[in-house]
């Protein structure tokens, strides 16, 4: 079974774009590129450091809407419009992943829909049917 759902409240883009938050099939589960917008599109935090942060916290929810954590995360990509703040936003995702360590890739892009956008991530999770939760 394929379990499709979008972000809680729907994002701004997901109906227009054709897209969902979160797929589940399986053991397997794909996030969406995750931002630091709030409820109502608009973007929170200054640094991409910051923006990470809250981006890992929509990741978590969407983790969490198909029976999934964080901890089940096995692999992240990082989208950036300035690689040179690598060492803010490696740490980041270190304070969220760093006992957890997925593979993980950080990626400069030009720019995201809404320019106050400083980074973006996605999330693939494998959870394990053979442990107990």
């Amino acid at each position: 079974m394929i379990e499709r759902l979008p972000s809680d409240p729907p994002g701004p883009w997901e109906a227009e774009i054709g897209y969902s938050r979160v797929v589940r099939a399986g053991a397997h589960v794909w996030v969406a590129g995750c931002t630091s917008t709030d409820d109502h599109g608009v973007v929170q935090g200054v640094t991409p450091g910051e923006q990470l942060a809250l981006a890992f916290g929509a990741v978590e929810r969407a983790l969490q809407r198909v029976g999934a954590s964080l901890a089940d995360v096995v692999r992240t990509r990082m989208y950036v419009t300035d690689a040179s703040r690598w060492q803010e936003i490696g740490r980041a995702h270190g304070a969220v992943f760093g006992d957890i360590r997925p593979v993980t890739a950080m990626i400069e892009v030009k720019g995201f829909l809404d320019p106050r956008m400083l980074v973006e991530v996605e999330a693939d999770a494998y959870v394990d049917p053979d442990l107990q939760r």
